[in-house]
């Protein structure tokens, strides 16, 4: 059943606060950016392109929101650390959300280095990144607050073609489960929840690292299959207001389309208790 469903209003729990999004140039950023505004919040546009964060904080700022664009390379702990500092001159940040992420396709051992270093670099230390100069500064506050760090459906599941943006999204998951935990450890009262996206519709198979050598026709081929994937999956609103649903109702696991997440979660568990060996997948994030 839907967190929608649950009887907590989301506007209740987040209007009134700022949230900080990562990556809310586009995709699901944006559409986590736009529906904060919607529910009363004010926002933070974080994005490596400042033109897309521009363009999201100006239509925001149309529609009555007070949003800020700061533009942030997530790579860059310097600039994350700027961006808290920008973001806690506006107030206390009550919501982070860490979901700047990019894809690889390819077979693992034709993989560039730099494809390799870059979806690490992005996907996991843009992560701890974002921990590592918001959480103090929260605590601080003192406030009730919360942290979202994206993954992905990837997380608990096999794809074959894109090794570096499974193992990276496995990592997220891991470094939210260790967060919430740790959090807990010193008494925060800050709630902590991974994001589990299945199909949603964005343009990251657009932008995606792709191998130069090896088997280079197989990955296109990826590619081509998993836009026509995408394109059957959820629109970024649609993702946003099931996501912020769920963590109203205080889930830890937020599935954007629920029965899907829920049915690879379940899978995954199977596997794992009967110690069965993976298989290739074809479908996907």
């Amino acid at each position: 059943m839907s967190a929608a469903t649950t009887g907590t209003r989301p506007e209740d729990v987040f209007a009134g606060g700022l949230a900080v999004i990562t990556g809310a140039g586009g995709g699901i950023g944006e559409g986590l950016a736009r529906h904060a505004g919607g529910l009363g919040m004010k926002v933070v546009i974080a994005d490596v392109d400042a033109s897309n964060a521009d363009r999201v904080a100006r239509s925001l700022m149309e529609e009555g929101t007070q949003a800020w664009a700061v533009p942030t390379d997530v790579r860059d702990p310097d600039q994350v650390e700027a961006l808290a500092e920008a973001a806690f001159a506006h107030g206390p940040v009550t919501l982070l959300v860490n979901n700047a992420g990019v894809e690889q396709l390819g077979l693992l051992w034709d993989t560039p280095l730099e494809n390799w270093r870059r979806i690490l670099d992005i996907n996991v230390s843009g992560v701890f990144h974002g921990i590592r100069a918001f959480v103090p500064r929260m605590i601080a506050s003192g406030g009730a607050a919360a942290i979202w760090n994206v993954a992905s459906v990837a997380a608990v599941k096999t794809i074959s073609g894109q090794a570096p943006y499974i193992a990276s999204k496995h990592a997220v998951l891991g470094m939210t489960e260790a967060l919430k935990v740790d959090l807990e450890r010193v008494g925060a009262p800050i709630r902590v929840s991974a994001v589990l996206p299945a199909a949603v519709r964005t343009g990251i198979f657009d932008a995606t690292g792709m191998v130069d050598t090896g088997d280079v026709a197989s990955a296109e081929q990826e590619r081509e299959t998993m836009r026509r994937l995408l394109a059957t999956g959820l629109t970024p609103a649609e993702a946003a207001a099931e996501t912020f649903a769920q963590a109203a109702a205080g889930a830890f696991y937020l599935l954007p389309q629920p029965e899907t997440g829920a049915g690879i979660m379940r899978e995954r568990g199977e596997q794992l208790i009967a110690r069965t060996a993976p298989v290739e997948r074809r479908t996907a994030v």
